[in-house]
């Protein structure tokens, strides 16, 4: 027997109110791991006088985060796959919550810093399962719809992580100061672990492969070997061990190649596998995760300290003044699948072209006032064709790899943003304690940035030129629908 046209709506509807209340859990875990990176930026001239943080002190603060999370993202997927999405996602979220709590009650800089690493250990096993799971949940418009959702929920994080931030740190309740920013995480922990294990699925997967503990024991030290001396270097001098660990890093990104193809000769799931690697413009996709989501952090990191140096706002103050960037990239990212097809791929180039040339308008304009405001939103209208890149990335992309790219996507995005921090932090850091001004520092990384957003650029306009991946949800839905019973 077979269900006609009009019934099987009914039955995507029931579905789609069935799956409703486990997409909202996952995307606000999601969206509380984005909100912990960007309220720690308002809150970073706070935090540096009350604890005495130094210049390195402070980009470990941000980028300590993102080290762990970028370097375990690839595990957690995997754990996920192992161990069942459902499991590792209340774990991650279960430790993000308790190092948040630590982190509010933090001491001092040093004890911060690590309770900061162990808050990216969580994310790193809480996030990838989200992506997994719409992955594996949704097909076809629904996939489309929980992918826009996402895209909304990163854009989100950003611009409620500035607000809040700059709300909690000027309230400075019971005299907290910085402190709210990682305590307000504790509550929405507390909630999601209390509804979790009633909305997600109990199986949802076939567990197969390995870990790879070799390859996790290389590819973690490579990079931390890579962004620690990029952080430290500038304030410690660029001492020689600076150096050392920079060279060393590099053989171990060599050794972690050589070690994942025995590990698959052998038979075994590397961490990055071959088979995700050749799906169709996924490497061309994952260079371009690296440089456009690296203007973005870095842009995210020296604009706040811009905004409380020169224009000495409050910190609730340049938290508003990231909402035009951040609703600029929320309407790209959510509206991006109305225009025709043939217009998706080509947007990559062309917003990251517009982001370059916004950047080249930083130093110029830093000044601050409508104009300034203006071109954070150009800036962000730019950047918001980052999730049409992850989209095309995993468009090839078989439900039984879901993970494992999804988890080599979001990796390279965070080291982008670790690197994009260390290096052009360091620049502006630079510059300003040079000149005394930050919007002297502007110029030089406005520049930087611009770079940055070009190379993304010119990795779109690489993407254009493959032929266009064959993608199945679209296929399938162009085919008649029916229910056998």
């Amino acid at each position: 027997m077979t269900f006609p046209t009009e019934r099987m709506k009914g039955v995507r509807a029931s579905s789609a109110r069935s799956t409703g209340p486990m997409l909202a859990l996952l995307l606000l875990g999601q969206f509380m791991a984005i909100l912990d990176v960007n309220i720690v930026n308002v809150a970073l001239p706070t935090l540096r006088a009350d604890l005495h943080a130094s210049g390195a002190g402070l980009q470990l603060v941000v980028a300590g985060y993102i080290i762990a999370y970028a370097a375990l993202l690839i595990t957690g997927a995997r754990l996920g796959d192992l161990l069942g999405h459902r499991r590792v996602f209340l774990g991650g979220l279960a430790l993000f919550t308790v190092a948040s709590l630590a982190c509010g009650l933090a001491p001092t800089t040093g004890f911060l810093i690590v309770v900061r690493f162990l808050q990216g250990i969580g994310a790193a096993l809480m996030t990838p399962q989200v992506m997994s799971m719409i992955q594996r949940g949704f097909q076809g418009p629904a996939r489309a719809r929980a992918l826009s959702m996402y895209a909304m929920v990163i854009a989100g994080g950003v611009v409620v992580g500035q607000v809040l931030g700059g709300l909690l740190v000027s309230a400075d309740l019971f005299g907290s100061g910085w402190r709210l920013v990682f305590l307000v995480n504790v509550p929405i922990g507390l909630v999601l672990l209390a509804a979790g294990p009633r909305l997600l699925p109990r199986a949802d997967e076939d567990r197969r492969g390995g870990l790879d503990p070799v390859g996790l024991a290389v590819l973690t030290p490579a990079l931390v070997l890579l962004v620690v001396p990029l952080i430290l270097g500038h304030e410690l001098g660029w001492p020689a061990w600076s150096w050392a660990a920079l060279a060393a890093s590099a053989v171990l990104f060599v050794v972690f190649a050589l070690v994942e193809r025995r590990f698959a000769a052998r038979g075994g799931r590397p961490l990055i596998s071959g088979r995700v690697l050749r799906a169709p413009g996924i490497l061309v996709c994952a260079v371009t995760l690296v440089f456009g989501p690296g203007s973005w952090g870095s842009f995210l990191f020296t604009t706040t300290l811009h905004l409380q140096g020169d224009l000495k706002m409050t910190p609730l103050k340049s938290g508003l003044a990231f909402v035009p960037c951040v609703l600029a990239f929320a309407v790209v990212s959510l509206y991006w699948q109305r225009l025709p097809a043939r217009w998706h791929r080509r947007l990559i180039p062309i917003g990251f072209a517009v982001a370059a040339a916004g950047y080249l308008w930083v130093g110029p304009l830093a000044s601050g006032g409508a104009a300034y405001l203006a071109l954070t939103a150009v800036i962000g209208l730019g950047l918001g064709v980052m999730p049409i890149v992850m989209t095309n990335a995993l468009a090839n992309v078989p439900p039984e790899d879901a993970a494992d790219a999804s988890g080599l996507l979001l990796t390279v995005m965070q080291g982008g943003q670790v690197i994009g921090i260390a290096t052009i932090g360091t620049l502006f850091l630079t510059r300003f304690e040079a000149s005394g001004s930050t919007r002297h520092a502007e110029y030089a990384t406005g520049w930087s940035l611009a770079a940055l957003a070009a190379v993304a650029a010119l990795g779109g306009l690489l993407l254009n030129l493959r032929r266009p991946a064959r993608v199945q949800d679209a296929e399938a839905e162009q085919r008649p629908v029916a229910v056998e019973v």
